[in-house]
């Protein structure tokens, strides 16, 4: 029996996961845009919320990357 719905595979994934995190750091671009001169308590924990949405879909992006054989060992000059 063939699956109806074939898991994606790595590359997809990582698409998936790139456009994840780039909705997720264009919403932190979209509030800073209408932030008001005097951030209201509501607003720090807007920009909290999305900072922390926006560090996750780019962990998820860093393990789908490395699932699809993308491994940086760093990214500093002169490191390995």
């Amino acid at each position: 029996m063939t699956d109806l719905y074939p898991a994606a595979d790595d590359r997809e994934t990582l698409r998936q996961a790139a456009t994840a995190h780039t909705a997720a750091t264009r919403d932190v671009e979209l509030f800073l845009r209408r932030l008001p001169a005097v951030p209201a308590p509501a607003d720090v924990t807007e920009y909290a919320n999305l900072l922390t949405r926006e560090r996750q879909t780019r962990a998820d992006r860093e393990a789908a990357a490395e699932a699809a054989g993308l491994t940086i060992t760093s990214l500093e000059p002169g490191a390995g």
